[in-house]
């Protein structure tokens, strides 16, 4: 019983997050997660309806992706969640400003839980974090984004 339960929980656990991300290859082989739309066009949607500055520049020449009133923005991806934690902290040290993540999630069902581990890490780091999804874009009928660079549009 015990051997049933475990291969249910390791199929069950393997269905469910590893196939969170869509993967493409280069011409030489090299592995990358494919994304619908760019981080720029929800970077954009985004920062707009804050009242932010796009691509702030710091002192180190490092680039805050939306700087708000009250925070240092830094977009990405489910699949760069870590990344995007250790950014926000270095917006907000530079700029003194809280530093916070908006995680784009393309497949909220699937990537809830790089969300949550953002959000866990937030608590105790003391950064804010918040998810977007593709609804924020405001899609045509035929799924495009209003920003001619993004990649829907190519």
């Amino acid at each position: 019983m015990k051997k049933y339960l475990y291969n249910f929980f390791i199929f069950f656990i393997s269905n469910t997050f590893c196939c969170a991300f869509e993967y493409g290859y280069t011409i030489n082989d090299f592995k990358y997660v494919k994304h619908n739309h760019s981080e720029l066009s929800y970077q954009h949607t985004w920062c707009a309806k804050n009242n932010g500055i796009e691509e702030y520049k710091n002192n180190d020449l490092t680039r805050v992706d939306c700087l708000t009133k009250y925070n240092a923005v830094e977009f990405d991806f489910a699949n760069k969640w870590a990344e995007s934690i250790g950014q926000a902290l270095h917006y907000q040290k530079m700029t003194g400003k809280k530093g916070k993540v908006v995680l784009i999630l393309e497949n909220p069902e699937k990537e809830m839980i790089y969300f949550k581990r953002v959000k866990d890490l937030a608590e105790i780091y003391n950064f804010d974090a918040e998810y977007v999804t593709s609804k924020i874009l405001n899609l045509n009928k035929n799924k495009k984004c209003p920003y001619l660079d993004c990649k829907c549009n190519k």
